[in-house]
Order: C-alpha cells, then structure tokens, then sequence
C-alpha cells in the first residue's frame, strides 16, 4: 500500500520568494531563520540580565588579598597573564628580518605596476602608440602604431593613416578656404570663373557622419581609459609610500634590538650609541 501511495505524484511545496518591492531587503526570512534569531536575542537578553543583577548585588566591602597584586589599565580591565608565551630577541629579529623581505618584494612588485601604468598613462596622454579599432566586422580587431611626434598621432586618429611630410589631404582643406581663394582670384582679376562648389553625394557624407560618431566615440572611450590610469597610478603611489615606510619602521626597530641605533624609553628618555673614538 505504502509502494502506491508513493508512486502517485504529489504536489511540489514551494517556499515563498521575496516580493519584487522587497527584493532591497534580501532573502525573504524563513520560520527556521525566525527561530535562530530569536533564540540568539533571547539568549543574550538572559546574560544581560544576569550581568545587571550581579552588579547590583555586588558587596563594596568585598575584599581579598589577590587585590593587592592585580592591576587594571586606563579602561578598568584587569592586567593579568593571558597564557602568551613571549618570544626571544633572536626569533623576534629573525620574524622581523622576513617581515622586512616581504615587505621588499612586495614594494618592488608595486614599483614596477607602478612603472609600467605611469607609462602607459604618459603614451596615451602624448606620444606614442595608438590602439586603432576596425569598425567593418562586430568584434572589432585592433592594431597598434608607433608614431613619432603628437600631430602625426592627432592625424592618424582622424584619418586612420601617417601624415606625410609636405604633403596635404583633398580631406583637410577646409571648402569655405577653397571658396575664400575663388574670391580672391575674382579679385584680383587672375581667374574670371565662379568659386568652387565642392559636390558630395549622399553616400560621402553618411560616410563622413560615420566616421565623426566614431572618432568621437574612440575619443571619449580613451579619456575614460585615461582616468582609469590615473587612478590606479595614484593608488600605486599610495601603496609604495606606505610599503617603504612600513619597510623603514623594521628597520630602524631590527637596529634599535641590536643596540646600533639610539632611540626613547618608555619613560621618554632619550639614548645614543657612543662611538668609540679612533
């Protein structure tokens, strides 16, 4: 009998989820979840009330002899042995000579991320390489070109090739200065034709609009890129300033443990190491 009544399908009991307009507050709190909250706050309710009683029942009169020899700190805490085992001076310089080594490592890693970014943020500023994206296909290749001077990379990321020495585009010149030299040949009575009217087809112009959203685009995409790199390069710093200041601090304590260095007691006095004289 128990075999057919478990061959008939039930019905899936789903819990439910968390209301769209709740989703802010997160998972949705379950009965089992209520139980172990309320069990903690109840549990913690009781040692506060144990804690209150005891203070209010507590003797000021109270006295015994391990008062004499226990001390507290400045916030009432009892200064007592804590099972620490303290080390010696030879394994406290040898844990500070690695911390001194890892502290090394690590800022030479940063100063070379910090190289490689700080160059990386002066080539995309100025001269240097230029990362030229293909618009044809939808994963667009890209393509790096040195070039030698900052116009020669303002010239490629507009026309997409070096500028030659000497040398001008039909692109470049301006129609109002092709217009402008019309007129002054009018005037001058060397040429009685009419100006020039520079004609474009429909196909040219889309072409030229095009080609304006992606320049535009690509210049924006590397001022971003350039923002990103300049704040890495300051997190960088950041970090290698503290790693060597870290790194000093050893160093100087690692010198004061071996007595070669002076420095202040805890009573605020200072000291020195006296040099023989030769």
């Amino acid at each position: 009998m128990s075999s057919m009544r478990n061959a008939v399908q039930r019905r899936n009991h789903k819990e439910r989820a968390q209301p769209l307009e709740r989703q802010k507050w997160g998972v949705l709190e379950k009965h089992k979840d209520y139980s172990l909250r309320a069990a903690d706050y109840n549990a913690k309710k009781a040692r506060l009330k144990a804690l209150r009683q005891k203070a209010a029942e507590r003797n000021p009169d109270e006295f015994h002899f391990a008062m004499m020899s226990s001390k507290t700190d400045n916030h009432g805490r009892k200064i007592t042995d804590r099972g620490n085992k303290a080390l010696s001076t030879d394994t406290v310089k040898l844990l500070k000579t690695q911390d001194a080594a890892y502290l090394r490592t690590m800022g030479q890693k940063t100063r070379r991320a910090r190289e490689k970014v700080e160059m990386e943020y002066v080539l995309g500023d100025g001269v240097g390489k230029i990362n030229v994206v293909g618009g044809g296909s939808r994963k667009a290749a890209e393509k790096i070109v040195f070039v030698g001077t900052k116009e020669e990379q303002r010239e490629y990321a507009l026309n997409g090739k070096k500028a030659e020495p000497g040398k001008r585009d039909l692109e470049d010149i301006d129609p109002e200065d092709m217009m402008m030299d019309g007129q002054e040949g009018v005037e001058d009575g060397a040429d009685d034709l009419p100006p020039l009217q520079p004609k474009q087809s429909k196909a040219l112009l889309e072409a030229q609009e095009s080609a304006q959203r992606e320049r535009r685009a690509l210049r924006k995409q590397h001022k971003r890129e350039q923002e990103a790199r300049r704040s890495k390069l300051e997190a960088l710093k950041t970090r290698e300033r503290e790693l060597f200041a870290a790194e000093q601090e050893l160093e100087i304590q690692r010198a004061k443990m071996s007595n070669s260095v002076g420095g202040v007691t805890k009573t605020g006095l200072k000291w020195k190491v006296r040099e023989r004289k030769r």
